[in-house]
């Protein structure tokens, strides 16, 4: 009786069960930088990026293919906020029945009067489309150097939260072979470098536990085998600065993958990259198939500055890189791409992209979750 059981109770889930294939093709209908999309317990998709807004606004989809613009969901630069502009790369997680945005923006405290005074943030919400409410009149936490591009990964091995962000290049000149080559050369006087830490945070965001440890940053050797391609901006003279920024953290099996992107992230160079480890803060080691997203002009297409990435996978086990990138047709402008990826059985992280041709998603789902 019990096999019996067992049997009609997983007859029951198959027939709950469906799958529907959508195609698209990239650039998807969304202007953003810095892409992030949430996939929620309501089923539904949504996206968030930079805009150029003194705040976030979010798009809704039920397919990944067609977007709905939800507005303004969170607003920042007001007289209660900690915030006064350049709000950028926000990312949201879902936690017991709560939304939490976490973004970069210029801190109103700014006693120096720096150029640059990024630090994080987070605001909270009961829905996914806002409104967002800051937790506090004051960052995550102050470093004491700005910082952009948060990311958070949730540990289920020790039960702990990580936060990773990128260091800006602002004020911060780095001694290396590709320095000392654009001085000998006279392209610049200096370069300055951004680096990416990892920090444990508390679990309520109120703070961080911890020193942060330096997880990511270009070489300083010109025979690392990492070095032309994250060089790129300065050996093609575009900018003194070389970026290790827009990191994304994915655990496969027994396994961390961080992403990252380097060079200009306003110039065609901007590329993704990746490094592993076997601890959520390091030592983390750069990939030999690095970079593993990169313009595509070499090739015959028209697809540059391919950056600031994340990771979604969907019921069925598929990962989906989105990014920003841009187009002849779309100019400076930053547009959302989305193409395949995968981790292969011997550990190398690939992605399909990028792509401008038609795609297909396989999108799974249980019956009610999901509407279309």
């Amino acid at each position: 009786m019990k096999n019996v059981y067992l049997f009609l109770l997983l007859v029951l889930t198959l027939a709950s069960c469906g799958e529907r294939e959508v195609t698209y093709s990239n650039p998807l209908g969304v202007a953003f930088g810095d892409p992030f999309i949430l996939h929620a317990s309501d089923g539904k998709f949504y996206m968030y990026g930079t805009s150029g807004e003194a705040g976030f606004r979010a798009y809704s989809s039920g397919d990944m293919v067609e977007w709905t613009d939800e507005g303004l969901v969170y607003q920042g630069a007001t007289a209660e906020s900690w915030t006064v502009d350049c709000f950028w790369a926000p990312e949201v997680y879902e936690r017991n029945e709560k939304y939490y945005i976490f973004f970069s923006a210029n801190w109103k405290e700014n006693p120096t009067n720096e150029g640059e005074n990024f630090r994080i943030g987070v605001a909270v919400s009961d829905s996914p489309t806002g409104p967002f409410v800051e937790m506090h009149d004051r960052p995550v936490f102050d470093p004491g150097y700005p910082i952009i591009d948060a990311n958070l990964y949730f540990d289920d091995v020790n039960d702990k939260v990580y936060m990773y962000y990128s260091r800006c290049c602002y004020k911060n000149p780095v001694e290396s072979e590709i320095a000392d080559m654009a001085r000998e050369k006279g392209w610049f006087d200096e370069v300055e470098e951004s680096w990416i830490y990892g920090v444990e945070i508390k679990p309520d965001f109120s703070g961080v536990i911890g020193e942060p440890v330096l997880l990511l940053r270009p070489p300083v050797q010109l025979s690392d085998t990492q070095a032309e391609w994250e060089s790129r901006s300065v050996t093609s003279r575009e900018v003194n600065r070389r970026w290790t920024e827009g990191s994304y953290l994915i655990k496969k099996n027994d396994t961390y993958y961080m992403m990252y992107s380097a060079n200009y992230f306003g110039g065609q160079y901007y590329a993704v990259g990746y490094a592993t480890s076997k601890n959520p803060l390091g030592p983390f080691v750069k990939a030999a198939n690095n970079p593993v997203l990169q313009k595509n002009t070499e090739q015959g297409g028209d697809v540059t500055g391919t950056g600031h990435n994340m990771v979604l996978e969907l019921p069925g086990g598929e990962l989906y890189c989105v990014y920003h990138a841009r187009t002849n047709k779309t100019g400076d402008e930053r547009v959302v791409f989305v193409d395949k990826m995968e981790i292969k059985e011997d550990g190398e992280l690939v992605v399909h992209g990028p792509t401008t041709d038609q795609q297909i998603i396989r999108l799974r789902w249980l019956v009610g979750m999901l509407n279309f």
